[in-house]
């Protein structure tokens, strides 16, 4: 992305690292199955460096939103859930980030309109009549 500087010149603007962590998992999500960093390049475009993806793709793999496995000398890479499940990660983490879970959860449920509240009702009714397996 080029955009003009105030004496008139070019320059690239700098993404930042959860821009760039969102657009590779929206690449690696449009793909049909497990690819390479340089896949997931192509698809970003010619200005991003291979070893920049390759660095996203780590941390990414660091917080558990993406799955790798070796292939060849190199590593094939897909994510760990759809996007409803990356959501529902970067919450859990949220909240085991924080030293009173109870009041963290009872202000979510407190905040939730009537029609959140009855979803997650339902929702925690049919976890817990499901069987144990």
């Amino acid at each position: 992305m080029v955009r003009e500087r105030h004496d008139g010149s070019a320059s690239r603007r700098r993404r930042g690292q959860g821009e760039l962590e969102g657009l590779v998992l929206a690449a690696l999500r449009s793909a049909d199955g497990p690819v390479n960093a340089g896949w997931v390049q192509e698809r970003l475009g010619a200005d991003l460096a291979y070893t920049t993806v390759v660095t996203i793709l780590t941390r990414l793999l660091a917080k558990g939103a993406v799955t790798r496995q070796r292939a060849g000398r190199s590593f094939v890479w897909e994510p760990a859930a759809d996007e409803a499940g990356l959501a529902a990660l970067r919450m859990r983490k949220v909240l085991d980030g924080e030293s009173d879970r109870e009041a963290v959860l009872a202000s979510f449920v407190t905040a939730l309109g009537p029609d959140d509240e009855q979803l997650i009702r339902a929702l925690l009714n049919e976890a817990t009549d499901e069987p144990e397996g």
